[in-house]
């Protein structure tokens, strides 16, 4: 089930975003959070599976251009290979897909392609 990020999710968010590549150095890490918390624009997701959060999407919403570009997409290794980062782009397709059109960034071009 998706969920929008809350404050009182941060460590959560941050331990699932920092399977990221780019993501890995904590000041890098703290930025990306604070983006997320502090631009209407940016969003970011949790995926909870059972009682757990074991994923992380992060998009871009603009409504000027009806665009939102995915910018993150995380989960938790011990979880890969479930369905769950499919599940994800679904969701954000759902909610935003009749009125948005959903691209990739360049970190999340080749995951995105092989979910269409």
């Amino acid at each position: 089930m998706l969920i929008r990020f809350k404050k009182s999710m941060e460590k959560i968010a941050m331990g699932l975003l920092s399977f990221m590549p780019l993501e890995k150095d904590v000041k890098v890490l703290q930025e990306t959070m604070k983006d997320y918390m502090e631009d209407d624009q940016q969003q970011l997701f949790l995926w909870k599976e059972n009682e757990d959060m074991v994923g992380a999407i992060g998009i871009l919403v603009d409504d000027t251009k009806k665009l939102v570009t995915v910018q993150h997409i995380s989960v938790n290794p011990s979880h890969r290979d479930a369905g769950i980062g499919q599940a994800m782009v679904n969701a954000i397709c759902t909610r935003f897909g009749d009125t948005h059109a959903i691209e990739p960034n360049e970190l999340t071009e080749a995951f995105l392609s092989k979910c269409k």
